[in-house]
């Protein structure tokens, strides 16, 4: 491909806007959702995740001269492309199997009106082999095309960090790969282009899909660990934060801090390698111990706010706990996958009133989703609280009088070890 492409960007959700947005800047960008609100809302210059700042979406917006971008949900105008990029979710069901619909779905949109000379990368996290045996396949379906005689693939992992101002899309260094190596090259040219930290081209698409799937299941395994040790050493009335700070005086500790372990990408893709792992055979065991141990914190931080209630003689049943955070990570507005729902839970099967408050969280997504009534800004509590559990470390978290929210005997538990030493009565 010698022209200048026209680029289609499927998914305009915290990893596809980002992207539509910075390839804006120098071609011609198709952002395409299913969503139609989103898509009303992204062509009135706003992004309510936040990812992208207002004058910089609408700075982008409308086809300037060779540049610009245009977002539809009409799938009719994704024709004009000549480079599909997907970057639609890749979740798991309630049995943690991988849902691949989405990127079925997006590879038979994008079949119906691919021609000759095409090229599709897929960003979507998956288990090796995905892009080639279950999407590409689709794509010949729906078009029909012939794979690398008449359209080409290739697959350039995310590696979007939402809430993070510094890391950004374009200054986090951008695996690629392609089908052929006329294609891994034009394709890591493509990104060059926009990812000022710079590309690295992978050998081929499975080895492009392992790398991505293995970063998050690194944390993954890693956070487990510091987990596994916060759970010993409370029990040991060690503090564990101390033990962490002294480790990482040794040059070569890695230091990880224990938590709640939610979001699309940490507590999900680990799966996708799992299951990859039991179909060919092999059982993973460090893989899903790891997902056991972090999946079980959000109720073990709530049973350990229990134990301390009750040694303490605070009311417990029908008594009243605050929840501060119930995004996945601070300073963000995203809570899918969040484990601040299992401490929730878990605290009103002991039959306490459980308010949550988060300034970030978007109160009618909470609504739908979790059927609680968000207190979205710290000035709207009111109440005095038998426990008070700070899941997720948002800064607004830090102006608040807790001595004034407590009843007596109340505790203060910090989830994320973010608030001083000395105010609180127990974290991790």
């Amino acid at each position: 491909m010698t022209k200048t492409p026209k680029i289609a960007v499927i998914g305009l959700g915290y990893v596809g806007l980002p992207l539509a947005v910075a390839f804006a800047k120098k071609y011609k960008v198709i952002g395409f959702d299913i969503n139609a609100k989103r898509v009303e809302e992204l062509n009135s210059g706003h992004d309510h995740t936040l990812e992208v700042s207002d004058e910089l979406l609408q700075s982008v917006l409308g086809h300037q001269d060779a540049t610009g971008l245009v977002m539809s949900d009409q799938a009719s105008d994704l024709k004009e492309a000549d480079v599909y990029i997907v970057t639609v979710p890749t979740p798991t069901d309630k049995n943690r199997q991988p849902v691949l619909t989405p990127l079925v779905k997006a590879s038979e949109t994008i079949g119906r009106v691919m021609k000759k000379g095409d090229i599709v990368i897929y960003e979507s996290t998956v288990y090796p082999g995905v892009t080639e045996d279950v999407c590409v396949p689709v794509l010949e379906e729906f078009s029909g095309l012939s794979f690398n005689k008449d359209f080409y693939a290739g697959y350039s992992p995310e590696r979007i960090n939402p809430g993070d101002k510094v890391h950004t899309v374009t200054q986090i260094l951008k695996v690629t790969s392609g089908s052929t190596p006329e294609i891994a090259k034009y394709v890591d040219d493509l990104y060059a282009e926009v990812i000022t930290a710079g590309t690295h081209m992978a050998p081929s698409i499975k080895v492009a899909e392992a790398a991505k799937v293995i970063e998050n299941s690194q944390r993954d395994i890693n956070i487990a660990f510091v987990n596994e040790l916060s759970k010993i050493f409370r029990k040991l009335d060690i503090d564990t934060d101390a033990v962490l700070e002294a480790a990482a005086t040794k040059w070569n500790f890695i230091k990880f801090t224990p938590g709640l372990v939610g979001g699309h990408c940490i507590g999900v893709d680990p799966y996708y390698l799992a299951q990859r792992a039991l179909e060919v055979g092999y059982n993973p065991e460090i893989i899903l111990a790891g997902r056991r141990m972090n999946d079980g914190m959000g109720e073990y931080v709530a049973q350990e706010v229990i134990k301390m209630m009750v040694q303490n003689e605070a009311k417990v049943k029908n008594g009243k706990t605050l929840v501060l955070g119930i995004t996945f990570k601070e300073n963000c507005p995203d809570v899918r996958n969040t484990k601040a729902i299992d401490v929730i839970n878990e605290l009103k099967a002991y039959n306490m009133q459980v308010d949550v408050c988060d300034p970030w969280a978007n109160p009618e997504e909470v609504k739908s989703i979790f059927e609680i009534d968000l207190l979205t800004d710290c000035s709207q509590i009111q109440s005095k609280y038998d426990s008070i559990v700070l899941c997720v470390s948002h800064q607004e978290f830090l102006e608040l009088d807790f001595p004034a929210l407590k009843n007596e005997n109340a505790i203060l538990f910090d989830v994320k070890s973010f608030l001083p030493k000395e105010s609180v009565d127990g974290r991790l």
